[in-house]
């Protein structure tokens, strides 16, 4: 399942490049070329390692093809409001029913439903073989955050947010989406992840800090309360890009690109692509464009000494640290993406429909998403026949 994925994020050691100003720049460009070393004697040992846990989780590495059916399945959801309970219930309902030797695992939470087992992330978590969620996209932004380390189960969701952009699947498809899983039959998209270091002023590793960050959307450094811009050196594979004075930074995948990223003016790009967008917030300089590099590069946003402001850090919306001037934060493409399941797997061959635009399975996900939640290129004209849009 995850050949192609990693396929792509073999690559070899990053080369550091002189920076301009050896003076400012000297420690990042040491601390990159001991993030490079450490990445390339890693990688290969980091790719065995989500070989071994997909094996042992029962997803094999044909493309979407379990070795068996999942034997644990892990419900995350959001705020339960009634709709949710309603279909909380109806699908736990349906694996007693169905699937009685599947164990079904939650969140420790007061609003844990009854039924379910406790689980907990972390280094001796019980092992799960799929993940089902309920909510908006923050619910599979959640999901994914609860596997820092190590490989992702695959993410069956179900719309019962508000955008829903990485939701394929309504809720009343709960049943059919949940059997072409279990059958094997289920097509997966690998979303990509960032991986986040941060370095203090002498360009080592900061104690005070977790030490690494898996992140699924983007990474935003911005002056958060201050009323100054912030002064950013922006360096891509060690060499010095840029310095820039903004009110912030974005470096998204291309899953986030349609989020904070597409917001600030960066390009749509699609989530198939392994690739590191770079994106502006409100530059001082109208020559400041995004720009799109591939997944193989490393791109480090050191805040610079001459900055008069301190750099709130924020990933996936959260809140997390703040970078003081010399401090810097490294972005890379993580080794180990979320495996979401298309809406095409529910797909039968005889489908058919009626009215404009093609099924589920008949199409690119995506592109019904760009024209349907984005209403991308939608002109004025258009909105007179919004009422036939595509469903």
């Amino acid at each position: 399942m995850f050949r192609a994925a990693h396929a792509a994020l073999r690559r070899p050691s990053l080369r550091v490049r002189a920076p301009l100003s050896p003076a400012v720049c000297s420690a990042t460009a040491r601390s990159l070329q001991s993030l490079s070393t450490r990445h390339a004697a890693s990688s290969s040992t980091a790719l065995k390692k989500t070989q071994a846990t997909l094996a042992t989780s029962g997803v094999a590495s044909a493309p979407g093809q379990y070795r068996v059916p999942p034997k644990s399945l892990l419900i995350i959801n959001k705020h339960r409001t009634k709709p949710v309970v309603d279909a909380i219930d109806s699908l736990l309902h349906y694996m007693r029913e169905r699937h009685p030797d599947v164990r079904v695992y939650h969140e420790d939470r007061p609003d844990r439903p009854d039924g379910t087992e406790i689980w907990r992330p972390g280094p001796n978590a019980d092992p799960i073989d799929l993940i089902v969620t309920l909510g908006g996209d923050g619910t599979i932004l959640h999901a994914a955050s609860l596997f820092k380390v190590g490989a992702v189960p695959p993410v069956l969701s179900f719309s019962m947010g508000t955008l829903g952009f990485l939701l394929p699947f309504h809720i009343d498809d709960f049943g059919k989406a949940i059997e072409t899983a279990f059958e094997g039959k289920a097509t997966v998209l690998h979303r990509m992840r960032l991986n986040c270091t941060f370095q203090n002023k002498d360009g080592d590793d900061m104690e005070d800090v977790r030490q690494e960050w898996q992140v699924m959307n983007e990474v935003a450094l911005h002056r958060g309360a201050s009323p100054h811009l912030n002064t950013i050196d922006v360096f891509v594979d060690g060499q010095h890009l840029t310095e820039a004075v903004s009110d912030g930074i974005i470096v998204s995948t291309p899953t986030g690109s349609t989020a904070y990223s597409l917001s600030a003016g960066g390009p749509i790009v699609h989530p198939s692509l392994s690739a590191l967008v770079l994106t502006p917030i409100c530059p001082r300089s109208l020559s400041f464009r995004p720009l799109v590099f591939p997944s193989s590069s490393s791109i480090t946003l050191r805040v610079s000494e001459r900055s008069r402001a301190e750099a709130g850090l924020s990933m996936d919306g959260q809140a997390s640290h703040v970078l003081r001037p010399g401090e810097a934060i490294t972005v890379q493409a993580s080794l180990y993406p979320v495996p979401c399941i298309n809406r095409s797997s529910i797909a039968e061959p005889d489908d058919s429909r009626d009215g404009e635009g093609a099924g589920p399975g008949k199409e690119d996900d995506w592109v019904r998403d760009i024209n349907n939640l984005l209403q991308y290129n939608a002109t004025f004209r258009s909105k007179a026949l919004l009422r036939h849009s595509r469903t």
